[in-house]
């Protein structure tokens, strides 16, 4: 008896373990998500968490503010569920915008999937792409 009452508090560990890890819907974060184009046309989600930058990517969808309306941020090379047509996502994380940038971060964006296999060393240093001609074109539903 002692052993199954030993198991059942374990048990009972366990899931109070797992209620108080596990945020609720209120307490995650809301992700946004954006299209992106660039001077190829082709389209690329982007997942944004941070309410400044979901704002700003608003804004700049209608037209409320021109400043800052590139993309940038740092490559993860593995497909992202809401991205399904390109085998890299930009994490969210560390997604912002700019003016300007730096050559050694431009790419297109089959340019970025056709050369993955290089990225993070010459090709996109670090992992950081800036694609000057990138710009937001609307905002759609969470996957």
């Amino acid at each position: 008896m002692h052993h199954v009452l030993t198991k059942i508090m374990a048990v009972l560990a366990a899931l109070a373990t797992l209620s108080v890890a596990t945020p609720t819907p209120a307490q995650a974060a809301v992700a946004a998500y954006f299209v992106m184009t660039d001077i190829t046309r082709e389209n690329f989600v982007v997942q944004l968490t941070d309410p400044a930058k979901i704002q700003h990517a608003r804004d700049l969808i209608s037209g409320t503010t021109t400043d800052k309306p590139h993309v940038f941020g740092r490559i993860i090379t593995r497909p992202a569920p809401y991205n399904p047509h390109w085998s890299y996502q930009l994490n969210p994380d560390t997604v912002s915008f700019f003016d300007v940038a730096i050559e050694v971060c431009d790419a297109t964006i089959p340019y970025v999937q056709d050369h993955l296999d290089e990225a993070g060393g010459a090709f996109l240093p670090g992992l950081v792409w800036c694609p000057w001609t990138s710009r937001l074109v609307r905002e759609i539903s969470a996957p």
